[in-house]
Parts: structure tokens; C-alpha cells; sequence
């Protein structure tokens, strides 16, 4: 069945004292732009996040939050520059002798100027990314459900407008045969108030009749709008992304249903058309919103 381009997933993910938390949304788009906000300490996993989803995702613009802390001691790594710390401390003993300062040096002190003590983090890109995987399966679960949940929506209300479409080209159909036998007693009244009507050619009537029903004719475009329906209800329940399928279709469907009010001298067929034309943008409309 069909699927919303819109939707919305979040998912967190612990392990070891490291967190992870991934929030995906969705809004209508052409194409597929998935945009991926991720901490710069894993920044190498952006391609990895972006093919996943785009395994998933054939349309849309996908915006995708990443949130990481690390908090376990695994690829953190201590190092102190004792070289520079001692470099301070000669220098800090200088400058107490020459201003006759009592020399009370604290390493603490020490390891708190620059670059004398570092944490350096040493991720482990696998570890890192198969846990990672984890919330992000989570997370593109949840906001594969919400598409779904929203183009079964939209499939129910297309369906409604399809089965009324349906009714209204069938009662076009019928009325639209009517209308040959309706002309022809247009014809002969109007001749007969004009000349006598033991003079009436019925050949030359003849031939206006099928003139006229040339003219008029709508089955071959009735025709196509049942197969255009028929496609548009088999699409409904492709599970692949059928968003500009449809659409084209329902141009089609519009296209036809513009001959069938151009053809028709009919009030009522010409209403009819009105109210198909009226449904088909309410369907084009929603067709927008499909992956």
C-alpha cells in the first residue's frame, strides 16, 4: 500500500554509558534530500546513516538529528606532555626566585595549563556504528510506522473519490447514449416546424444523426477513464513509490474528462463533469503528500 512522504521517528539507545539518540522527520519533496545533523567526534558515520535510510526512502526531505555522549572510559585515551610540564615548572621557579615569591607548585596546577593534560578520543568506528545502527533501526521503525499510518489514510480517502468517479462516468455513459436519440427528435420537431413533414429527407437526417454522433461520441474517452481507474486503484496498492505514477494519471484522468465536457451539449453531463473535475484535484492535492 501507499506511503506518506510525511512522518516523524525517534529512538535512544544506551550501551556501556554511551548514549545515543536519533530523531527523524519527513515533509514533502520532488526527490530524495536527506540532510544529516551528527556530533563532529562521529562524523565519519554521516555516509553510513545516509545509505541506510536511503534504502528505505526513495522521496522526500529527510532531516536526521544525532545526538552522541560518551561517557565510559573505552576509546578515551589520558596523555601528559611531561616535557612541557616541566618546561612550566622551570619557568614558574624562575619567576618565584626573581620576585622573591614562595615556590608552592601543585601538580594540579600544572596539569591545568595548556596542552599538559589531554583526553584524546579513539573511538572504535565499528563498535561505534554497529551501536549507533541499533537506535537507528529503532528510530526509522517509528517513522516508517507514522508514514504508513498516514498513507493508509490517504489511501481510504483517494479510494472514497475513486468509487465516486466511477459511479459518475457511469451515469455519463448512460446518459450520453440518450443523447443521439434525443437529438434526433430535436431535429425532426425543429424540421417539422419549419417545412412540412411529408417533405423531411430521412436520409439527409440520417446523415446529421451520425454527423452529430461523431461529434458527441464520449465512449472512446469513457473508455479510458475506466482504465486510467483501474490503474490508479491497482498503484494504490504498490508498496513501492507510486507518488508521480499517480500524478501523471490523474492529468490523464483530467485530460479526459475535459473532451467529455467540450463534446457534450448536455447541462447535466456538463455538471457531472464539473463534480469529476472537482474530486480529481482533491485527489491531486492529496497525491502530493505520496512517497
Amino acid at each position: 500500500m501507499i506511503s506518506s512522504m510525511t512522518g516523524f521517528g525517534r529512538a535512544q539507545y544506551n550501551k556501556e554509558e554511551r548514549q545515543y539518540t536519533v530523531e527523524i522527520k519527513s515533509v514533502n519533496n520532488r526527490y530524495c534530500d536527506i540532510s544529516v545533523k551528527i556530533p563532529r567526534s562521529i562524523s565519519y558515520l554521516e555516509d553510513k546513516v545516509k545509505l541506510k535510510v536511503n534504502s528505505l526512502i526513495s522521496r522526500g526531505k529527510v532531516d536526521i538529528f544525532i545526538n552522541f555522549y560518551n561517557n565510559s572510559t573505552k576509546g578515551r585515551k589520558i596523555t601528559f606532555n611531561n616535557e612541557l610540564a616541566q618546561t612550566y615548572i622551570l619557568e614558574l621557579k624562575k619567576l618565584a626566585d626573581e620576585n622573591n615569591i614562595e615556590q608552592n607548585i601543585e601538580v594540579t596546577e600544572i596539569s591545568k595549563f595548556p596542552d599538559v593534560l589531554t583526553i584524546k578520543n579513539n573511538e572504535d568506528e565499528e563498535l561505534i556504528w554497529s551501536e549507533l545502527e541499533v537506535c537507528l533501526t529503532k528510530a526509522l521503525n517509528n517513522f516508517m510506522e507514522t508514514r504508513n499510518k498516514e498513507g493508509k489514510k490517504l489511501y481510504e480517502d483517494i479510494t472514497l473519490r475513486i468509487n465516486h468517479i466511477e459511479k459518475i462516468v457511469e451515469t455519463i455513459s448512460k446518459n450520453s447514449t440518450r443523447l443521439i436519440q434525443d437529438y434526433i427528435v430535436k431535429l425532426k420537431t425543429r424540421i417539422s416546424e419549419l417545412v412540412s413533414p411529408e417533405i423531411i429527407d430521412e436520409n439527409r437526417l440520417a446523415l446529421e444523426t451520425v454527423i452529430y454522433a461523431d461529434k458527441s461520441s464520449v465512449e472512446e474517452e469513457i473508455t479510458r477513464l475506466r482504465s486510467h481507474i483501474s490503474q490508479l486503484r491497482t498503484l494504490l496498492l504498490n508498496e513501492n513509490a507510486t507518488g508521480k505514477k499517480i500524478d501523471f494519471l490523474i492529468q490523464e484522468m483530467n485530460r479526459e474528462t475535459n473532451t467529455i465536457g467540450s463534446k457534450s451539449s448536455s447541462i447535466e453531463i456538463t455538471n457531472m463533469v464539473i463534480d469529476i473535475k472537482t474530486e480529481l484535484e482533491d485527489i491531486r492535492e492529496q497525491v502530493q503528500n505520496i512517497e
